[in-house]
């Protein structure tokens, strides 16, 4: 029998996590190409934000998949921006990502964040997931880009 459990990430486990992103997110839906040790840089420096704050699901002591983020104060009260959900493929499709998600709300609640905010791929699959949590599309911020 497994033992999962849900704790803080630590950069003890980055190596872990920049593993687990390159692999999820060059998948479905994503296909971004990334490469291992560009994804661990990519965690690390959220890791290092102030008022960064994430969680892990390890199973057996493997870690299989995080959700971190970031909280950032507005005029209205201090907003947790969810940066990033990965799951290892191999244990996708378990229900990791919701726990994870759930319980990463239920902390950043109890911390005193009046909101949360997230940007995902605008597809069929991910605001149907997040949809689930309680995200809708804001009626004030709207998502922009410009490529160079």
């Amino acid at each position: 029998m497994s033992k999962f459990t849900i704790q803080k990430c630590t950069f003890e486990h980055l190596k872990e996590y920049g593993r687990i992103y390159a692999a999820a997110f060059s998948g479905e839906p994503w296909k971004d190409p990334w490469k291992a040790e560009n994804a661990e840089i990519h965690v690390k420096e959220w890791l290092e934000s102030k008022h960064f704050y994430g969680l892990e699901y390890s199973a057996d002591d493997k870690v299989i998949g995080f959700i971190l983020g970031t909280a950032v104060l507005f005029a209205e009260g201090r907003t947790f921006m969810m940066q990033a959900l990965a799951v290892d493929p191999e244990y996708q499709r378990q229900g990791i990502a919701k726990k994870l998600v759930t319980q990463c709300l239920a902390d950043v609640k109890a911390m005193g964040m009046i909101n949360s905010y997230l940007i995902t791929a605008n597809n069929d699959i991910l605001p149907k997931f997040y949809s689930q949590f309680g995200f809708k599309p804001d009626e004030k911020i709207c998502m922009l880009g410009l490529k160079f």
